[in-house]
Order: structure tokens, then C-alpha cells, then sequence
């Protein structure tokens, strides 16, 4: 007699155990910050803390014995945020066991089912990172219209209200400009919010739009323009250069009126290592259903240390490309 709920757990664990980079390779960001090792397990709490470089320490120019000035500054502080949790339910009737009755019928039934739930984790997930935190009752994670925000002078992030005076190095770039943009006014706009993320050798390593805003902005190159990275090409994402970084087409979950300028070293998904697309607990049985599930579970969160270098523009109004 076959054991069922074997079968399906070894069917299940067979397929999560590369759940976790299939979610990372279906999400542009996910993707770079895997390249970046910027995917960090966590061990347990229940907030997920980033230390914050925040202000600089002391220079002193001097000339024989002057003085070298030394006042104590609080130059680190620390984000906290808080853990997520989701999870996919796997789901077998008993009726549906019965008309498939025999190894082969029920480990094909298994595997459309688990193949279905993976698929809708990979494609959840990449929704969620382009979230607010807002969804599912603040339940979801902080995806990046929380973390760069439209309106960064106002909102919590990490513990940190933006809104407080003081607080003015937690907050992103955002530009919209007065009028729409068009293929025509596209790339000033893109350069002057690059420019203002710019540092001495940091800038945006990656910049990620919607459909609306990445088609404008193809129009707006000439042929001899078009470079693109082979690697991200390689991986499925169409992507286009600007000044030498990567922007990146991610219609369907970036908003269309949208462009996010990136710098990943600055962005990290935190997974708890406990819960990282694993099967959770042992044997599941409703209780007053003939039927067995297994759950496929994740927790943690998308985290932020350095707010100042990302940045999003916003097109003020949806148009076409062509601005008609």
C-alpha cells in the first residue's frame, strides 16, 4: 500500500530545496542581490536589525603640534524590521487520490500540484518586493514603494520616521516632474535623478521600470545606443544601459509609471534560515475534510541600510510612449 503522505513529503522537499534561487531568478532585484551575496539568512528574533552609517567622524588639519580635535559622535544607528511571513498551501483530496490511484498516476497529480504552488510562490514574491508593507493587513513585506518611497518625507521604515527632523538621512530621492515625460524628455529626467545619486565612485547599479516608462525610454535611443548586459540577458531580463547601468523591464509587478534607481550594495533580502521556502511541519490532515496538505513556508523580510542612494521616478501622468 502506498504511503501518501511520504510520497508527497519527499515529492515537496525534492522541489523546495531550489525554490529559494528559483524566486531570486524570476525578480531582476532578488537577482542581483543573490550576485551580490546580498541574500542573508537570519537566525531568529523578532526584528530584523541593519546597522545604519549615518554621519562621518572628525578631519583635523594640522601643522606641528596643534591639536587633533576628537569629539565623540554617534555616527551608527540600527533599522529594525520586522519578520514576514507567508506560506503556499499544497493540496491533495482523497477523491482525487482514489481516481489516481497507483505510483505513477499520484506522483504526476503531486507533482502538478507542488509544480503550481512553487510557481505562485516565485511570482507572489516578486510582486511583494515592489510592495508598500500595506497588503494583507500590514502582513506583507516592505517592498520597494515602501523602502523608496514617492513621498519620502513622511513614513516609518525600519523603526525610523522619516518625517522627524533629524531624520533627513533616511530618506530616498524622488522626482516628478511637472509635466509628463515623453520619449523626447525622458533621458534629462532619468540624468538629473542619477546624478543626485551619485557619490564619488557610488551610483545606481541598477535601475528597474515598468512598462509605460521603459518603453518611452528605448524610443529615446538611437541604435548606436543600445547596449546591453549579456549576463542579465542570459537570465531572461530585457535590459537596456544608461550610463553604464542596467535598466531593467519588469512590467506587470513595477508600477508602468515608474523607474527605480538602485544601489543594491544598500538593499538585502533577509530570510530567516529556519524558514526559507521549507516544508513546514510533519503530516497535515483536515479535520473534517478527506484530504492532506503540506505547506511551503518563507519568513523575513526585504531590508534597507542606506536610504540616501536609492531613488524612483515617477511619471506624473500615464501616457504612451510617444506622449499622445
Amino acid at each position: 500500500m502506498l504511503n501518501y503522505d511520504e510520497i508527497f513529503t519527499t515529492s515537496l522537499e525534492n522541489r523546495t530545496g531550489s525554490l529559494a534561487d528559483n524566486v531570486s531568478k524570476n525578480n531582476a532585484l532578488l537577482n542581483r542581490l543573490q550576485e551580490k551575496g546580498n541574500i542573508r539568512s537570519i537566525s531568529g528574533g523578532s526584528k530584523i536589525l541593519e546597522e545604519l552609517e549615518y554621519g562621518e567622524g572628525d578631519l583635523t588639519w594640522y601643522s606641528g603640534y596643534d591639536a587633533i580635535n576628537y569629539t565623540p559622535k554617534q555616527l551608527f544607528t540600527a533599522a529594525e524590521y520586522s519578520l514576514k511571513l507567508c506560506a503556499v498551501p499544497v493540496a491533495v483530496s482523497g477523491e482525487d487520490l482514489l481516481k489516481n490511484a497507483g505510483h505513477e498516476q499520484v506522483m504526476s497529480l503531486l507533482e502538478k500540484r507542488i509544480e503550481n504552488a512553487c510557481k505562485t510562490m516565485c511570482n507572489k514574491m516578486s510582486v511583494a518586493v515592489y510592495s508598500d508593507g500595506t497588503g494583507s493587513n500590514g502582513k506583507e513585506i516592505g517592498g520597494l514603494a515602501l523602502l523608496v518611497a514617492d513621498d519620502p518625507t513622511s513614513g516609518t521604515v525600519g523603526g525610523i520616521n522619516r518625517a522627524t527632523a533629524g531624520n533627513e538621512f533616511w530618506r530616498n530621492k524622488s522626482l516628478t516632474p511637472d509635466t509628463a515625460m515623453t520619449s523626447s524628455t525622458i533621458l534629462k529626467n532619468m540624468d538629473k535623478l542619477y546624478m543626485q545619486l551619485s557619490r564619488g565612485n557610488e551610483r545606481p547599479d541598477i535601475i528597474v521600470a515598468g512598462s509605460d516608462l521603459y518603453t518611452m525610454f528605448e524610443e529615446a535611443l538611437t541604435p548606436l545606443q543600445r547596449f546591453s548586459d549579456s549576463k542579465l540577458a542570459d537570465a531572461g531580463f530585457t535590459n537596456i544601459k544608461f550610463k553604464n547601468t542596467e535598466v531593467i523591464y519588469d512590467g506587470g509587478h513595477c508600477a508602468d509609471n515608474k523607474m527605480y534607481f538602485l544601489n543594491s550594495d544598500y538593499i538585502y533580502l533577509r530570510p530567516h534560515k529556519e524558514r526559507n521556502m521549507e516544508v513546514v511541519g510533519g503530516e497535515r490532515l483536515a479535520v473534517n475534510q478527506d484530504a492532506m496538505y503540506k505547506i511551503i513556508g518563507w519568513a523575513g523580510n526585504l531590508t534597507m541600510s542606506n536610504a540616501g542612494m536609492q531613488g524612483v521616478l515617477i511619471n506624473p501622468t500615464t501616457t504612451t510612449a510617444d506622449g499622445e
